[in-house]
């Protein structure tokens, strides 16, 4: 039977890497619920636009007017829910737009599906950031949720809210415990891409023999799992495809510093170089052998600037999706290096184009 699917986040990573998955996967209508801008950023979704299985819809997730009317007169088979205020930076500096986005409208769907529509089955995606100030390591879905960030609070709202529901009005919603995962798509706001696209920038520039600054981040220590997106789409799936709901851990089971992510981007890039200095005066340095012409250009490549440190830091993000793998099959197929060497690639072929 073909069902219908409403997609929300269409233009986003995760919610392109899924449209294009349901196309590939099923024969399903989907309705790609994209936020209205004064200019529709398509680039992610520029490989189904134009399928007579997608419909495109205006939608926002801090209006309970938008989320009614689409849920009331699509009648969705599944709502997938990517929609989200996903960078924690801005959550102290925008602590209600995150709330208002993240555990309001959870409370709207979740309204919403209850009135007009309850066959639906929803996701929502979760966030390792809940769990936050570890008790334990690797995390799995019985760690309690500690969050330490406005975003990480509103998402662990979500989580209880989706709870409330389950158990009070019998509705399949299931939510995806993700740890961190990254891609070619992600916003360059984000440290994977700030890193690849910085790397990308300085490749060129050394390749033109041109000046660079550095690229500058904030706690070169802090430990993340880090997955690329597209392996998390066939484990939401099947996380909606259970009898009965059930939420799961997607993770690498991998932990690595974002140092080691800087030191593997750079390899990629086939550009050498070494650390020194300690704390805030830590700096990534080009080896000045690769430098025939103009010497006096800056050879640093990666220094660290304290404003991009967070109020309260997550030192430590390791997964345990044991679970995941062994009740749902799932597992993830692109390994840490991997992911890095595809965004570092993506970045230095499509620069200065890349999103």
């Amino acid at each position: 039977m073909i069902k219908k699917i409403i997609v929300t986040g269409a233009t986003g990573q995760d919610g392109s890497y899924m449209i294009e998955y349901l196309l590939n996967n099923t024969k399903h209508k989907i309705v790609a619920a994209v936020r209205r801008t004064s200019q529709f950023i398509n680039s992610n979704l520029k490989n189904v636009i134009d399928n007579n299985r997608v419909s495109i819809v205006y939608f926002d997730l801090i209006d309970p007017y938008s989320i009614e009317s689409l849920i009331k007169n699509e009648q969705p088979d599944y709502f997938i829910n990517f929609g989200a205020q996903t960078f924690v930076a801005d959550s102290w500096n925008m602590p209600m737009l995150h709330f208002q986005t993240n555990a309001i409208s959870t409370l709207h769907i979740l309204e919403s599906i209850r009135k007009y529509c309850p066959q639906c089955k929803l996701y929502l995606s979760g966030s390792s950031e809940e769990v936050g100030d570890v008790d334990y390591s690797p995390q799995d879905e019985k760690h309690p949720l500690k969050p330490r960030s406005p975003y990480a609070a509103s998402k662990a709202t979500g989580r209880l809210l989706a709870k409330v529901y389950k158990q009070s009005y019998n509705i399949f919603v299931v939510q995806g415990i993700l740890f961190n995962h990254e891609s070619e798509r992600r916003q360059d706001y984000f440290v994977t891409r700030k890193i690849t696209k910085g790397v990308a920038r300085i490749y060129h520039a050394i390749k033109n023999n041109e000046p660079f600054t550095p690229i500058e981040l904030g706690n070169l220590d802090a430990r993340r799992d880090w997955s690329h997106a597209e392996d998390f789409i066939d484990g939401v799936w099947k996380m909606l495809n259970q009898e009965f709901p059930k939420d799961y851990v997607l993770s690498s089971n991998e932990t690595h510093t974002i140092k080691e992510f800087v030191n593997l981007a750079f390899v990629y890039a086939d550009i050498p170089c070494a650390w020194h200095g300690e704390g805030e005066r830590k700096e990534l340095s080009i080896q000045s052998n690769i430098l025939s012409i103009g010497e006096a250009q800056s050879s640093v490549l990666v220094k660290v600037n304290p404003k991009f440190y967070r109020p309260a830091e997550v030192e430590l993000l390791l997964g345990n999706s044991d679970l995941a793998r062994r009740e749902l099959g799932w597992k993830p197929k692109i390994s840490f290096d991997k992911l890095v060497e595809k965004m570092v690639k993506f970045d230095i072929d499509n620069y200065p184009k890349s999103v």
